[in-house]
């Protein structure tokens, strides 16, 4: 797979455009439902157990400040879920600046946006902190609702089979089920990624 080419610009729709250059060449959206059918869930290799119009698992978990947050307190507003292995590890850092940087458009769509990760409220603190992270990060150290969401999963590293988190994305609609699932992420040009389709969904809704 062709590395991103880092656009010069503070324009993201222009750096999406040269995203789907390189990555996904001739890929254009005209209405949320064509991107759903672009960033096909069920494509060959997903091994994410969830599918489009599951219920979302329901969770109350930790903040970053020891707050208790609930799902079902989201109920009515379009929910960006995004699973990552480990707070302040160099992908997760990766990704997590990537949607820093598009926050602020993502909050025009209307969407809540939420990182979570098998770390402490105190780990998640340090790393949003660190970073100036601008949205919340829930702190799943059991890593049950990482499991009620099917993303705990064998994983290679060093030659080893390991059991971790698989990089993954869920759009959770306002009805409270899965909208659209984004499996096997690259964290380079993922946030840019979920920008793009949620501008797109913001359209259909209107």
């Amino acid at each position: 797979m062709k590395k991103i080419r880092r656009a010069v610009t503070d324009d993201t729709d222009l750096r999406y455009k040269v995203f789907l250059e390189t990555i996904r060449p001739g890929l254009s959206f005209a209405n949320a439902k064509t991107a759903d059918a672009t960033f096909n869930p069920d494509c060959p290799g997903n091994e994410i157990p969830m599918k489009i119009n599951d219920k979302a698992p329901e969770f109350t978990l930790q903040d970053e400040n020891g707050k208790e947050l609930s799902l079902k307190d989201l109920r009515g507003k379009i929910v960006v879920l995004y699973f990552y292995p480990r707070a302040d590890t160099p992908g997760c850092t990766v990704e997590a600046c990537a949607f820093r940087d598009t926050y602020k458009q993502i909050q025009k769509t209307g969407a809540v946006l939420l990182g979570i990760s098998p770390d402490t409220p105190k780990a998640q603190k340090k790393f949003q902190d660190k970073f100036k992270l601008p949205f919340s990060l829930l702190a799943d150290a059991d890593k049950k609702v990482a499991e009620a969401y099917g993303v705990v999963q064998e994983k290679n590293m060093y030659g080893k089979k390991v059991m971790g988190i698989a990089r993954t994305t869920f759009v959770i609609g306002p009805d409270g089920k899965i909208q659209h699932i984004f499996p096997k992420v690259k964290p380079e040009g993922h946030a840019v990624e979920v920008l793009a389709y949620l501008k797109e969904w913001a359209k259909g809704a209107a």
